[in-house]
């Protein structure tokens, strides 16, 4: 059976230097993804997405496993676009006004007919009012700049800053959304030790 480590081979785009910022270009990817806005620290339509968005994700992994591919890989983590309908006014605070998409990055043999047959294996097994949100999409950002950040995520305030300084000090402006991947578990991990990579798409100023 093959055996593939993602990360490892994506290992650009899924670490990041917490001291430093970097620069990379994001191929385009599959992923699947659910839409939602409010705060996602009160919302449960944001710890519902999570949940079907996993659920599909690991059971993906073990058809595929189970299959005549007989690939075994990791689920990839969660990652999150967040943005406001005027950008200009994105704010950490107002969390009540965050658009979000939350995503996992899927291989490129998963296709549409294996995510029908696990959506219908998932129905039959759990209660996943989510469930039905999930899309299948490619993304594509091109060059991002990103950096690590390491601790709750009511602390990226200074990250976040850094990463923005970074871009316009080196003649970028930001573009698009603000780009999330969550490493750590977060139900596990002590939060001062949460790692979460902070990306921003970016474009040439001028």
């Amino acid at each position: 059976m093959e055996k593939i480590n993602f990360k490892k081979e994506y290992k650009p785009l899924y670490s990041a230097s917490s001291k430093k910022v970097a620069i990379a270009d994001v191929p385009k990817m599959n992923f699947l993804m659910i839409d939602g806005k409010g705060d996602p620290n009160i919302s449960k339509e944001f710890q519902k997405a999570i949940e079907a968005l996993f659920s599909l994700s690991y059971t993906l992994k073990f058809l595929i496993k189970k299959s005549e591919l007989a690939i075994d890989y990791g689920v990839m983590p969660l990652e999150g676009l967040w943005w406001t309908g005027d950008m200009s006014k994105f704010s950490i605070e107002n969390k009540e006004d965050w658009k979000w998409t939350l995503m996992i990055m899927q291989p490129e043999f998963v296709e549409e007919k294996l995510i029908a047959e696990a959506m219908e294996q998932l129905k039959k097994k759990k209660n996943l009012p989510a469930l039905f949100k999930v899309r299948f999409e490619t993304f594509s950002e091109g060059k991002v700049a990103q950096i690590m950040h390491i601790g709750p995520f009511s602390e990226e305030g200074p990250t976040i800053e850094k990463l923005h300084d970074f871009i316009k000090d080196n003649g970028y402006k930001l573009y698009g959304k603000h780009h999330e991947i969550y490493l750590s578990d977060i139900r596990k991990a002590a939060p001062k030790k949460w790692k979460t990579i902070i990306r921003q798409p970016i474009r040439l100023s001028g």
